[in-house]
């Protein structure tokens, strides 16, 4: 049974900077590929950023530039570190894992997630 657990959420101004953190616990083989997403109230959850087992990464738009995502595969563990935050990425923020996707920014791809940690950004 995949577990990924979240961490790393809170509350921030505007300019600030957070780390989320996703561990990911009882998988066989590891993941192809993992991501973040985020759902803010009355909005559709969204692709922020994910990595593959190469390294390779992607990133949303709106995120490009001010978001990193990396792993560190000996501790199992999924970052995004978040600079430059804005009021607009206050959300619910969720990580994901599948063994094989075709298109990161597609939830349906995903088979696992955790819980979700909240962000909140004031202005």
């Amino acid at each position: 049974q995949v577990q990924l657990v979240e961490s790393g959420g809170g509350s921030v101004q505007t300019g600030g900077s957070l780390r989320l953190s996703c561990a990911v616990s009882g998988y066989t083989y590891r993941p192809y590929s993992m991501a973040w997403f985020r759902q803010a109230p009355g909005k559709e959850r969204e692709g922020v950023a994910a990595i593959n087992a190469g390294g390779g990464t992607y990133y949303a738009g709106s995120v490009k530039g001010r978001f990193t995502i990396s792993q560190d595969n000996a501790k199992n563990t999924m970052y995004l570190q978040m600079n430059s935050l804005r009021p607009e990425d206050t959300a619910m923020y969720y990580c994901a894992a599948n063994s094989y996707v075709v298109r990161w920014d597609y939830a349906n791809a995903y088979n696992y997630w955790g819980q979700g940690t909240q962000v909140t950004v004031s202005s």
